[in-house]
């Protein structure tokens, strides 16, 4: 793994992404996870298909996790809903976030652009699956770095 994809955020900037996904969490039973590589070689979609399975997003109680997948070498991005949130969220949902995002990556802004799409996931989350009393943290509110095996 290429040490420099661990700090292609600064430790302010991860703890801005975290606390984004944490603030999104905390009225919603959605899991929102965030995987950073340097390269995607085949479509992006499909290999932030496999990363959602890899982190076991798919095992979620309601099937409603969210992945927001970067390649930042390869100027490649992707947010991957499971099928709970997928039934119910509005047609155009992803891409309206993913135009939001890039609007941010283009001017250099990744941590705010994640930051943001975040947030706007929580916000449908919260609308479609609101937090319940016992509700459990099923997935890790860490950035997950990796590569590309394809």
């Amino acid at each position: 793994m290429s040490p420099t994809i661990h700090h292609f955020f600064t430790v302010d900037e991860k703890a801005a992404i975290q606390d984004a996904i944490r603030e999104a969490e905390l009225n919603t039973s959605g899991e929102i996870r965030v995987h950073i590589e340097s390269k995607c070689k085949g479509e992006v979609l499909d290999r932030a298909a496999d990363v959602f399975y890899h982190l076991k997003m798919d095992k979620t109680k309601l099937r409603n996790g969210v992945l927001f997948y970067l390649a930042v070498k390869s100027q490649k991005f992707a947010i991957i809903g499971d099928k709970g949130i997928n039934a119910v969220v509005p047609e155009n949902f992803w891409e309206d976030i993913k135009e939001m995002m890039a609007r941010h990556f283009k001017e250099g802004e990744f941590a705010i652009g994640l930051s943001k799409g975040i947030e706007e996931s929580g916000k449908s989350l919260k609308q479609h699956f609101p937090y319940q009393s016992d509700d459990v943290n099923e997935l890790s509110d860490e950035i997950s770095f990796g590569e590309s095996k394809n």
